[in-house]
């Protein structure tokens, strides 16, 4: 019941009032969403700038996103409320969480999108910085395929005054693009050197998609095409 009622809220509140919101204030330029598989689980893999990149990639996004999100947030007013609303997960960011990776693990396993920052906090410029070990390792633990997502020109936004833009007719133009869908090569035993490995390739696949000034430590290798193997 608690599921039906979240994605119930879930496409209530995004495919009204939400659209309605991102549309008002930003010119939102959205590259690659047929890449996007329609069914089946996914971990949907993004840079991350400003604390508007969920609520964007969620309205432009064709499905449902289960978003991780620091347990911080769950304890703000009102904003707590809503987190919990919408089925985000709660992550601790600074131990390893095991009660967030089996959850996150069961969002995949019910063939949801599970939308995380491989960052694990604002970069902003100068641009990406070394990925954090969750998103690698929930995706060489479960196998699913992920789809890299590149997010520019949120930087200038500030909630909630920006979601006033349109009165002085004045909108953010933001870009997003979309990936191909990959897997990380699959290992026998999941050790600290595969998840890095496949940590950095999910970095050199999200850079690939960004202009030169946002790929960071990831420039020099998003130069050269990430590897392929593991094409979805």
């Amino acid at each position: 019941m608690r599921d039906l009622f979240t994605a119930v809220f879930y496409a209530v509140n995004i495919g009204t009032w939400a659209k309605v919101v991102v549309a008002l204030n930003i010119n939102l330029e959205v590259v690659g969403r047929e890449r996007v598989p329609r069914k089946g689980p996914l971990i949907l893999a993004c840079n991350h700038l400003n604390i508007a990149d969920p609520p964007i990639i969620t309205v432009a996004f064709p499905r449902r996103v289960v978003w991780m999100a620091k347990r911080e947030l769950f304890d703000t007013p009102v904003l707590g409320i809503l987190y919990h609303l919408y089925g985000c997960l709660p992550v601790r960011r600074t131990e390893a969480d095991l009660k967030a990776l089996r959850e996150a693990q069961d969002v995949l396993r019910k063939g949801l999108v599970l939308g995380m920052f491989p960052e694990g906090t604002r970069s902003r410029i100068p641009g990406l910085r070394k990925a954090e070990p969750g998103t690698a390792l929930i995706a060489l633990r479960t196998g699913v395929p992920i789809v890299p997502v590149a997010i520019t020109g949120t930087e200038p936004i500030h909630l909630p005054g920006s979601l006033f833009q349109f009165l002085q007719r004045r909108r953010h133009h933001v870009r997003l693009a979309f990936g191909e869908p990959f897997t990380l090569p699959q290992v026998e035993r999941v050790r600290t050197e595969a998840v890095e490995q496949g940590a950095d390739m999910i970095m050199r696949r999200i850079a690939e998609l960004l202009p030169l000034e946002y790929q960071g430590i990831y420039a020099d290798a998003a130069a050269a095409p990430a590897g392929r193997s593991g094409e979805s």
